[in-house]
């Protein structure tokens, strides 16, 4: 059987993640999902807090808790994770998180960040692009990776799992700067919260882990 080795920044398992993926790879691909701190206890994943905003990460945990975890930290060990799975003959595998990764490179491992930036270079070579973070804290850092001559960024925060008041609030902060796309800049954003926003807006919206799915389930194809 085909498989996709899916690496989270978290912990596994994460069977919200694994039903969001699923519908792009049909049922003949097997989803092996690893998270990167698996085998740390909760004392051992606080050490891992961020120091700056540019060196933080968001991610939910598999009893619902959200945390705030080391980018620098977490690349490591999702690194040797990687390698272990690539050893065993993984078919394809996909990095659970949307951001700048540069020390993970092999040509079977999709990473979001790459995906999403190629979609808006070529769905959007100027305008204004509207992006949804999980944290305030990664404003600057998320806005600065997206920037470039011609594009003008305006980000909005909404954490991932938010109820409907809180979407919908996001959802016209959003609306107001007008922006030309939205990018949904965070893998725990789901299907759902989506739709939610759709209802209030009229602009197109790229869900980041919809986009990345896809691309894995070409490498499958």
């Amino acid at each position: 059987m085909r498989r996709l080795g899916v690496v989270v920044v978290g912990q596994s398992p994460r069977p919200e993640i694994v039903a969001q993926i699923r519908p792009y790879l049909g049922d003949a691909v097997e989803i092996d999902l690893h998270g990167a701190l698996d085998g740390l206890g909760r004392t051992e994943v606080a050490a891992l807090a961020p120091g700056t905003g540019a060196d933080t990460l968001f991610t939910r945990l598999p009893g619902g808790e959200n945390v705030k975890l080391s980018k620098d930290a977490v690349e490591a060990r999702a690194g040797a994770v990687i390698e272990r799975m690539a050893e065993q003959g993984t078919t394809a595998m996909m990095l659970c998180c949307t951001g700048e990764f540069p020390r993970l490179t092999t040509g079977r491992l999709v990473l979001p960040s790459a995906v999403l930036c190629g979609i808006v270079a070529g769905l959007l070579p100027r305008g204004r692009l509207g992006i949804l973070i999980p944290l305030p804290e990664q404003a600057e850092t998320l806005c600065a990776k997206w920037r470039r001559p011609g594009l003008e960024i305006v980000a909005e925060p909404l954490t991932p799992g938010s109820a409907a008041p809180a979407i919908d609030a996001a959802a016209h902060r959003l609306a107001a700067h007008a922006p030309d796309l939205i990018v949904m800049d965070c893998m725990s954003y789901d299907q759902a919260t989506k739709d939610r926003l759709r209802q209030t807006l009229r602009t197109p919206v790229i869900l980041a882990i919809a986009a990345a799915a896809r691309i894995a389930a070409e490498l499958l194809g």
